[in-house]
């Protein structure tokens, strides 16, 4: 019985496997196509008939982007925005996620509503008022322009997210602490923050994607000072519209694309698991 039910299960188990085969080939091959025209010659690039390969690899482009004087210093600011915005909006979000799950206050619903309705206003759309607002702070040309935006766009999806780890903790566990004498700042750092710590790194990865490959905010927040650009910014360096560098553009985009494939890796297993957990909830 059951063989003959693994052979009815077979075929669709294979169509499965094939679609999700033939999805992930289709994602993955921009990205093959990135890496090989990063070490292609400018000849096959510019050639009217492109291969899918190269008999000739060349890491001249990656050359021309090292090259470059200000390329270590925008690759620092990136680091600094990317990793600014990651712990802020990961600690703000983690006390708001617990305020809004543990106690109880008015305006607590609509509050989460307003979460929702945030993430459902197009970027494009607020970009000309922060623009103002940056302004009017002070703030434009500073890497501070791009960290508190990217804060404030983390941070609803990050507590609608967390919510659901925080209330999956049962309040049995708070008062059995509290009967051991823990108090409630110990409990929420020393207890409640490790077990919830899968929800913060799926939603650290999200920040720091969406913040390392900003590209809006960089060219519309940062004027004149070119010593505050970042990696994206770093991009204009090499595409000219009279004569584009396009194996620059793609040696500087994978250079860019190393550090998130290294910090997906570092947070792989707590990322499986916190997005498992979030399905669940």
């Amino acid at each position: 019985m059951n063989l003959a039910r693994a052979r009815v299960r077979r075929p669709g188990r294979l169509a499965a496997e094939a679609t999700a085969l033939l999805i992930a080939v289709v994602v993955a091959f921009p990205l093959y196509w990135m890496v090989l025209s990063a070490f292609k010659p400018a000849g096959e690039i510019e050639s009217s008939e492109p291969r899918p390969w190269t008999t000739s690899p060349s890491l001249a482009s990656f050359r021309r982007v090292f090259g470059q004087q200000e390329f270590g210093r925008y690759f620092l600011n990136s680091l600094v925005v990317a990793g600014a915005v990651v712990i802020a909006s990961a600690l703000i979000a983690f006390l708001a996620a617990t305020a809004v799950t543990r106690f109880r206050f008015r305006f607590r619903t609509t509050l989460l509503i307003m979460f929702l309705v945030a993430q459902m206003v197009p970027v494009e759309a607020l970009t000309i008022p922060l623009f103002f607002l940056m302004r009017d702070f002070g703030q434009l040309n500073t890497l501070g322009s791009l960290i508190l935006p990217h804060i404030a766009f983390s941070l609803p999806f990050a507590i609608w997210m967390l919510r659901g780890f925080v209330k999956a903790v049962p309040e049995a566990l708070e008062e059995a602490a509290s009967i051991d004498g823990a108090g409630r700042a110990r409990f929420l750092w020393q207890i409640l923050f490790p077990l919830v710590l899968p929800g913060l790194v799926a939603t650290s990865v999200f920040s720091f994607i969406s913040t390392w490959n900003d590209f809006l905010f960089a060219k519309s927040f940062l004027i004149s000072d070119t010593s505050q650009s970042t990696l994206p910014m770093a991009l204009l360096v090499f595409y000219k519209p009279d004569d584009p560098d396009w194996g620059g553009v793609m040696a500087a985009s994978t250079v860019m694309t190393i550090p998130v494939l290294v910090f997906f890796v570092l947070v792989q297993r707590r990322l499986v698991s916190g997005l498992a957990g979030a399905v669940k909830d």
